[in-house]
């Protein structure tokens, strides 16, 4: 039915078929290698003990709320929106300029 001379000489199996296999094998093997990489970051990726005493997974929503409490008595209402200096100008001058506006305000 099939005549080996024939398909050897079919440009489609003799280049395509190898670089569809080396193409798609690639892949796979590179996922591989780019997991075993990923596999030992995780593994050589601990905290300093000092550090994860800071960031204890527990804990960390008590500091959630903790903070709400305090975000929660400040005044948000009076609050001024004060522009800060532009990189061309001397911003010693324009604090002055600013504190001697704030004065005479209040």
């Amino acid at each position: 039915m099939f005549n080996i001379k024939a398909l050897q000489r079919n440009k489609t199996v003799r280049y395509g078929v190898p670089m569809l296999l080396l193409v798609v094998g690639g892949s796979f093997g590179l996922r591989e290698f780019t997991q075993i990489r990923y596999d030992s970051q995780k593994i050589k990726r601990r905290l300093d003990p000092s550090l994860e005493a800071k960031v204890n997974v527990e804990r960390q929503p008590v500091i959630l709320v903790e903070e709400y409490e305090k975000i929660k008595e400040l005044n948000l209402d009076e609050w001024r929106n004060i522009r800060g200096p532009r990189p061309w100008e001397d911003s010693k001058e324009y604090q002055e300029q600013q504190k001697s506006k704030q004065n005479k305000k209040d």
